[in-house]
């Protein structure tokens, strides 16, 4: 499966998965994006998966459907989604053209319904674990969020996470603060530099390198941990309370 990062709005990647003879995309925001990459490619539209219900996830996906009435479109169970045709939950497996088959993963928190998609060494993963960071908080609680990113924490280090916005350096700077002695995440941060000063995505990122540099992922090491308690002004006990106070903390940056 080759998969195609396509640049919308001021910071989303939608992504368009060549699985066969046709496309299928992750989160069509924007239609006119879609619509030139089919062109560019001379491929129809097979799919639409959808991860959650933000406009700028199934904006254009009334378009998309009008143009491409047979393309199947696949998401969770949630009225605020229209137009689909298969619903999946946790456990599901859609399997799409060329033996493209993908484990459907429920990772409530940033909403209630927001799902990913795994399979073939990646994962899809909307807004719910971001390259050094994770998404806010806006319909679930801490305790689900952080189960949600525990889910993502234990796939195959190698697997290549496809995140839906091109936030890594503005994450940065809150990962630095929490774990400055990090020395994994430096490197990272210098990486990323270079990737961004030559207009190069930061993404996809991996498994690994977030279990190594981003603090949301971290929640039990010693040095996030302090660092968490001393913004808090208490002893933090917890990994939920040490991640409750790290999604706060960056919610003020």
């Amino acid at each position: 499966m080759h998969v195609t990062l396509l640049p919308a709005f001021s910071d989303n990647y939608l992504f368009a998965l060549r699985c066969g003879s046709g496309i299928a995309v992750v989160d069509p925001g924007d239609a006119d994006v879609i619509e030139h990459h089919l062109k560019d490619t001379g491929q129809a539209l097979s799919a639409i998966l959808i991860t959650h219900h933000h406009p700028d996830h199934i904006g254009g996906m009334a378009r998309l459907a009008a143009r491409w009435p047979d393309a199947r479109r696949i998401g969770p169970d949630d009225a605020r989604i229209p137009s689909l045709t298969e619903v999946v939950t946790d456990g599901n497996r859609v399997t799409l053209d060329g033996d493209c088959v993908f484990e459907v993963m429920a990772t409530p928190g940033h909403t209630r319904t927001h799902v990913v998609y795994h399979g073939d060494g990646q994962v899809f993963c909307g807004d719910v674990l971001f390259s050094l960071g994770c998404g806010r908080v806006f319909e679930g609680s801490a305790d689900e969020m952080l189960a949600s990113l525990d889910r993502l924490a234990a796939l195959p280090s190698d697997t290549r996470v496809y995140c839906a916005h091109e936030y890594t350096l503005r994450n940065a700077g809150f990962a630095l603060a929490v774990d400055p002695g990090n020395q994994d995440l430096q490197q990272r941060v210098a990486d990323v530099r270079a990737l961004r000063d030559e207009h190069q995505p930061s993404i996809p990122t991996d498994i690994g390198s977030e279990l190594r540099c981003n603090p949301f992922l971290r929640c039990d090491d010693p040095q996030v941990k302090a660092a968490a308690s001393i913004h808090a002004a208490c002893e933090l006990q917890t990994r939920s309370e040490v991640f409750a106070t790290l999604r706060a903390w960056k919610n003020l940056c």
